[in-house]
């Protein structure tokens, strides 16, 4: 496995600058986000340049670019936001390949008109499942069209909230491009050690077939989120459940500072290592 890093966890506008600053922190990969280009997390259109300056930063810095976000709101109640968000999805998929990544990273969506982070009571009903059924139906066409891969992440505020609602997803769109981001952190709020593990387990076993990469962020005691190692997480337990399900790709952390991005690699290091204490 390599530790990995959210590219946007360092400022700057130019990804040779922020490559490099992952890779002085002890990273070997980052989950890009063309904010680090300069042009916004979600652009419609990406200059030649703007692809070649992130493939040219990844090998002169050794940094892998291990998945690209693009993230929108896909049960957004407004539909026009929704397609805006499927036209930058679309951009940054036409350029995955050139800038090093075959795998984009999106959010299942919140009815949340202001925040796509914050449930809403109706983000579990029919018609929210549906709407974002007919959009994964958008996004498969384009990933078809330019062969990359779409990486889902269960989130307690979303519509697939949950690793049985991600199974769900896999089963009823009955594609091979749908893949897994599994952030144990985002599977649970206020729980027991036991039922933590119990939950984070039961995940990894359920989606293994399907996990792309690996998140790494932490909960305190009171349900907020933590820099990983440093809450509830009983991270050799998560580490190993991986290793075991024969999970060896990217472990990527984020929520945190980029000051405290050197710790975390440290703490990470000898756990991801294959003979390490998750092993």
């Amino acid at each position: 496995m390599r530790a990995g890093i959210f590219a946007k966890t360092f400022t700057g506008t130019a990804p040779d600058v922020v490559l490099a600053a992952a890779r002085d922190a002890g990273y070997a990969s980052v989950q890009y986000n063309f904010a680090c280009s300069g042009l916004g997390a979600l652009p419609e259109v990406i200059p030649d340049e703007a692809v070649a300056a992130i493939r040219d930063a990844s090998v002169n810095t050794s940094v892998t670019i291990a998945a690209i976000s693009a993230t929108y709101n896909m049960i957004h109640p407004d539909v026009g936001i929704r397609e805006a968000g499927r036209r930058s999805f679309a951009a940054i998929a036409s350029v995955a390949h050139r800038a090093g990544s075959n795998l984009l990273t999106v959010c299942t969506g919140s009815r949340d008109a202001a925040d796509q982070w914050r449930d809403h009571p109706d983000n579990q009903g029919a018609e929210a499942w549906q709407d974002m059924i007919a959009e994964f139906g958008h996004l498969l066409d384009i990933a078809e069209r330019y062969d990359v891969f779409i990486g889902v992440e269960p989130e307690l505020a979303n519509v697939i909230n949950s690793a049985v609602q991600a199974r769900r997803l896999i089963n009823t769109m009955a594609s091979e491009r749908i893949r897994i981001v599994l952030d144990p952190a985002n599977l649970f709020e206020h729980e027991d050690a036991d039922e933590r593990g119990r939950i984070i387990d039961e995940a990894i076993d359920l989606l293994k077939d399907r996990i792309a990469i690996a998140h790494a962020k932490d909960r305190n005691a009171d349900g907020s989120f933590a820099t990983a190692g440093k809450g509830v997480i009983d991270y050799p337990r998560y580490v190993a459940a991986l290793k075991r399900a024969g999970f060896d790709g990217d472990v990527i952390t984020h929520g945190l500072s980029a000051a405290e991005a050197p710790g975390v690699a440290a703490f990470l290091a000898p756990l991801l290592a294959p003979e390490g204490r998750g092993a």
